[in-house]
């Protein structure tokens, strides 16, 4: 893409930077407990049914449904079924068992009394009150059964996945390698928090925000530091990135057009293959995309604002296509109303930080009155982002947008 070529549409790009991961990562196996945050590489399949056997889901008396014609009915008990610990033998004519909650449901009986309706004396329990016939009893394979596929490839395994697969018997999962992704700052104004600062020096901030959401989305990160305005500096981080065996090269700033906007050239000169340079959207406008050889390179602008709405927007879904997730490239955003007037928009894509609060129905967004991508505070106390269409005409307080929330899922 020239200087003088339109700007690329956000969707467009977004198309463009999927289309770099045609296929997931390789597949590992992990412990269970390790599990967390990463994506099925296989279908999972349950090793086990669940329940296993006829259980009680309440504490009481497993019967025949057919002592209890009449009431009150005495019966004779005849032992005891609990939790590990299943009675061993059946329930005949005018017998009970003493059951616990999860505990077999002995061989003969077809219902269990709770014990509320019961008095007991010794051997002897009456029924006050009658149950109907399977009353009482998870059936066994209630929830699935041996062989059943229950979590399918692509699946982002959250704490209640893992308790599936717990359940289903399995110790270790198969997972899509975590996506390494390798952060480069660049810049001679960079200093990292806590370092001693020149007088024309500012703190870098965008590598921690960045790295955040790329942990959030299941990548393994590499921080390269930064790399100074020369382009021996620059070319050195990326030679690191690929001897790292970075899947993603990010890099966080020199991405423009000005005198000491190096890092293009610099990729260029270690062979990058350029996708796509500048889009319309704001902020971000001079995002940039290629490719050297299996690593994929995403430059995101040095402005805070910017660099971290980009990597909303784009490197994510890029991080959750390479885990294998089929959703990846799907929308991010849900519909709210405006909480105040929106003039009309111009011909980029706008995202405007906003507050955002529970309404009677939608949510309601309130874009801040500044928006200069340098604003940080403003960014943090941001809940997401205002989407404008581009040439979006303006709106009321009240009127339907879009938003992506911007808490790392």
């Amino acid at each position: 893409m020239t200087a003088a070529s339109p700007l690329l549409p956000v969707a467009q790009a977004l198309v463009r930077v999927l289309a770099s991961a045609p296929q997931p990562l390789a597949a590992q196996t992990v412990p269970l407990a390790e599990a967390r945050g990463r994506t099925l590489a296989e279908d999972l399949t349950a090793l086990r049914t669940q329940p296993p056997f006829n259980a009680s889901s309440m504490d009481g008396y497993a019967l025949r449904v057919a002592d209890l014609a009449t009431l009150p009915a005495q019966l004779k008990v005849i032992g005891t079924s609990s939790a590990g610990h299943g009675f061993v033998g059946a329930v005949g004519p005018g017998e009970a068992v003493r059951i616990f909650t999860g505990a077999p449901v002995p061989q003969g009986a077809d219902t269990v009394v709770i014990q509320e309706n019961t008095t007991a004396d010794g051997d002897q329990v009456t029924i006050l009150e009658g149950e109907a016939l399977g009353r009482n009893i998870r059936m066994a394979g209630l929830d699935f059964a041996q062989g059943d596929v229950l979590l399918t490839r692509g699946t982002l395994l959250g704490p209640c996945e893992l308790a599936l697969a717990a359940a289903m018997n399995h110790a270790t999962l198969p997972v899509t390698r975590r996506p390494r992704i390798a952060l480069l700052a660049t810049g001679d104004e960079l200093v990292k928090p806590g370092e001693a600062l020149g007088p024309d020096q500012i703190v870098t901030s965008n590598t921690y925000a960045v790295g955040a959401y790329a942990q959030a989305a299941g990548a393994e990160v590499i921080d390269l530091g930064i790399a100074g305005d020369t382009f021996a500096a620059i070319e050195a981080g990326i030679r690191a990135a690929r001897d790292a065996g970075a899947d993603v090269l990010v890099t966080l700033g020199g991405a423009s057009v000005g005198d000491h906007d190096l890092v293009q050239t610099a990729l260029a000169n270690e062979g990058m293959e350029l996708g796509f340079w500048k889009i319309a959207m704001r902020p971000g406008k001079p995002l940039m995309h290629g490719r050297i050889g299996d690593m994929r390179i995403l430059g995101l602008p040095g402005n805070p604002v910017s660099a971290i709405v980009c990597g909303v927007l784009f490197l994510v879904p890029l991080i959750r296509a390479l885990a294998g997730d089929p959703q990846a490239g799907a929308d991010q955003s849900e519909a709210a109303v405006l909480g105040c007037d929106l003039a009309t928009n111009d011909s980029r894509e706008d995202y405007l930080r906003a507050a955002l609060e529970e309404g009677q129905g939608l949510p309601i967004a309130t874009p801040f009155g500044r928006q200069d991508s340098s604003m940080l505070r403003v960014l943090a106390r941001s809940h997401c982002l205002v989407i404008r269409p581009p040439r979006a005409e303006a709106a009321k307080a009240g009127d339907p947008c879009r938003i992506i929330r911007l808490t790392p899922s």
